[in-house]
């Protein structure tokens, strides 16, 4: 998250914008969105609802929920998905980068 808040504006740049959704309650999710200072845009997600939509991993004995990235293009279509296999399986910024280069 650190990385995606810090290259925000690189992302901005390529017409991208960030919606990151968390599994905390709106009070909880609030307060860690602004003592990190977050400049995109946050969705709590308690009930797992957009979870379940997306088909991203809930399991408890994992921590919780497994990372999950999606690039959806501005018709509503998933251009890009990655379902983490563990907490520490995220996506980096540059590959992020090199895929909206690629499909723009």
């Amino acid at each position: 998250m650190a990385q995606l808040r810090q290259r925000y504006g690189e992302l901005q740049a390529r017409d991208a914008e960030v919606i990151a959704i968390g599994p905390e309650g709106a009070t909880e999710f609030r307060q860690y969105w602004e003592g990190h200072q977050m400049p995109f845009i946050g969705l709590p997600d308690p009930e797992h609802r957009v979870a379940d939509l997306y088909a991203q991993e809930v399991n408890l004995l994992r921590a919780g929920r497994l990372p999950a990235l999606f690039i959806i293009d501005k018709e509503g279509e998933i251009r890009y998905a990655h379902y983490g296999g563990s907490m520490a399986d995220t996506v980096s910024v540059d590959t992020l980068l090199s895929v909206l280069d690629q499909l723009a």
